[in-house]
């Protein structure tokens, strides 16, 4: 038996690099620039008919967890997980808690998936 990839998606930031548009409480993944949906959303949309995917496992800081629930909303996803971290910690401890987060729950592997680009199937 095939055990699924679990996704993981890191949303968060300091939101300077596109300021003012994005700023910590509002990171770019959340904006709406390349259509009406946000970058996030559109990262979870790729994911959409993939076999062999456990639901998303989403990294959050907790002041981002009604954004990120409401942008899951406004798509339709309602399967996807989300680890709420206390206070943004960087990339590497978020992914690190992400894949504890999968072992404990009985997935693995896992896959960190950036927003920021577009994954083709080989």
């Amino acid at each position: 038996m095939n055990t699924p990839l679990v996704p993981v998606i890191l949303c968060g930031g300091s939101g300077t690099r596109l300021w003012p548009l994005s700023r910590e409480g509002y990171p770019k993944q959340f904006l709406r620039l390349s259509g009406e949906t946000s970058m996030l959303q559109q990262t979870l949309q790729r994911l959409t008919g993939i076999e062999a995917l456990a639901p998303a496992l989403l990294v959050c800081n907790e002041s981002s967890r009604f954004i990120v629930a409401e942008q899951l909303r406004e798509i339709g996803l309602n399967n996807a997980r989300m680890v709420l971290e206390p206070m943004r910690r960087n990339t590497a401890p978020a992914i690190a808690t992400a894949a504890l987060q999968a072992i404990q729950q009985g997935d693995a592997p896992v896959r960190q998936l950036s927003w920021r680009r577009r994954y083709r199937p080989l």
